[in-house]
């Protein structure tokens, strides 16, 4: 076992083994931090990494996703011996809803299959279809684009601020044309977009936004819970997502007549049953989009455990945020000053290769792993996707849009801001941030390590 140093002694001892700069440093982070994780990082700086032949950081696992215990075996089994297993005979899905929205404040809420299906349902109550244009983030999960192709609509990407990993919401009117339907925010990794300035165009171009919230369960903005400021906010359940049954999905809205659309969208065009089974269809088309029973109890016992999980990822993500800020190299996303809650269901940062002695992010990747700290580089450009482009190629494509339209998407989406961050961007997932304080330590001792290793590291 490491002996811990107490502050005094240990910049008695960096200051006699002649690292003067080190110990100015370090003692800003003593400062802020106290005494216990400061020699964690002296240590990491004199360690070798795994790669270079040295010992890893940790070899114990990080907290393993999904948490869970008898309250979802015994919600299964209900639903199970009930022989009620689809939504329209059981009551498992009418009850999460129910849930769903003391949870999040909204006034209505429809369950669906997935986040995808959430997407759909949304822009289909709209009457997205072919002709239309949906601005978009070209630094999102491939479901957001999907839906918007699943309509035969044109998605129009809009460049990201490289600060918050959000999309650049100065830049979104600028985009907004005369075949402009609708906007498609994404609240990405559990932060929040810049609402007040999408609001603002919203309500001066006769815009609705519907808020992709799919990774940001308990996010918000301006003490307001996300989903609740546009039209409609849709939000995921799948398998990695911070409230899970494996798929899933909801749209949350606070206007009656939507709501009814969604539900009856999500029917196969289906409204709701009252006395009897109701074949009156309403609406231009629909789907079987609906959520399970079995899904619904999962998600019930679930809920039980999402606020204290959230407590837990908010003081680690925190810490992080403090201790990461201070080395060079690393740029910890920021939040917008209207995000009053970030739900960190990524944590992420930018990585500087030059700062850690010209070493390539995916040998940082690799040596992370190495230390037994796993992450990733995150997304690549959706706006430069083949299958995009093969999309706009497409029969229907070339047939419902004009071909200077088409000719002229690409230069229109160019999203450089975008393709800067997709090459600098790391993350964490949100089953890390359910660690011990211990555990974010070996994330910033492997950080450090790396870094006074770096071009070593670049030469391995």
């Amino acid at each position: 076992m490491k002996k811990i140093l107490n502050r005094r002694q240990f910049l008695q001892t960096a200051t006699q083994a002649g690292a003067g700069a080190m110990a100015f440093r370090y003692a800003a982070l003593a400062g802020m931090l106290g005494s216990a994780t400061v020699p964690n990082l002296l240590a990491a700086e004199t360690d070798k990494p795994v790669k270079l032949g040295g010992k890893p950081v940790r070899k114990a696992a990080f907290p393993v996703w999904p948490v869970y215990d008898e309250s979802e075996e015994q919600a299964l089994l209900e639903v199970l011996h009930s022989k009620k297993w689809f939504r329209g005979e059981g009551q498992y899905v009418n009850h999460f809803e129910d849930a769903y929205i003391q949870k999040t404040g909204a006034k209505h809420c429809v369950a669906t299959a997935n986040g995808t299906s959430a997407v759909l349902a949304a822009l289909g109550v709209l009457d997205v279809g072919p002709g239309d244009e949906v601005i978009v983030p070209p630094y999102t999960f491939v479901a957001t684009i999907n839906a918007v192709l699943m309509h035969h609509a044109l998605p129009v990407f809009v460049d990201t601020d490289i600060d918050t990993f959000q999309i650049d919401a100065t830049k979104m009117e600028a985009a907004i044309s005369d075949r402009t339907v609708a906007m498609l925010p994404v609240h990405l990794g559990g932060g929040v977009s810049n609402l007040d300035t999408i609001l603002d165009i919203s309500k001066r171009r006769n815009l609705p936004v519907v808020e992709d919230a799919c990774q940001a369960h308990l996010a918000e903005w301006r003490g307001k819970k996300v989903g609740n400021y546009g039209v409609m906010g849709c939000f995921s359940f799948q398998a990695s997502k911070n409230l899970t049954a494996g798929e899933g999905g909801a749209v949350l809205t606070n206007d009656d007549e939507i709501a009814e659309k969604l539900y009856a969208f999500h029917n196969n065009c289906r409204a709701r049953k009252t006395a009897s089974f109701n074949f009156t269809y309403r609406g231009t088309r629909g789907a079987n989009l609906r959520l399970c029973e079995f899904q619904a109890g999962i998600l019930l016992a679930q809920m039980a455990r999402l606020d204290q999980q959230y407590e837990t990822r908010e003081a680690n993500a925190t810490y992080l945020n403090q201790v990461l800020s201070q080395i060079p190299g690393i740029k910890v996303a920021k939040n917008y000053e209207g995000c009053t809650r970030n739900a960190h269901h990524l944590y992420m940062f930018r990585f500087d290769k030059e700062q850690f002695g010209g070493l390539p992010r995916a040998k940082f990747l690799s040596a992370m792993a190495a230390e037994g700290v796993p992450c990733s580089g995150g997304y690549s450009p959706l706006n430069t996707e083949t299958f995009i482009k093969d999309a706009l190629k497409s029969k229907a494509y070339q047939r419902i849009y004009p071909a200077d339209v088409l000719a002229n998407w690409a230069e229109r989406t160019h999203c450089p801001v975008n393709d800067q961050l997709c090459n600098e961007a790391v993350w964490f997932t949100q089953s890390m941030l359910l660690g011990t304080r211990a555990d974010m330590d070996d994330i910033v001792a492997a950080i450090t390590k790396i870094r006074a290793y770096g071009a070593d590291l670049a030469k391995a």
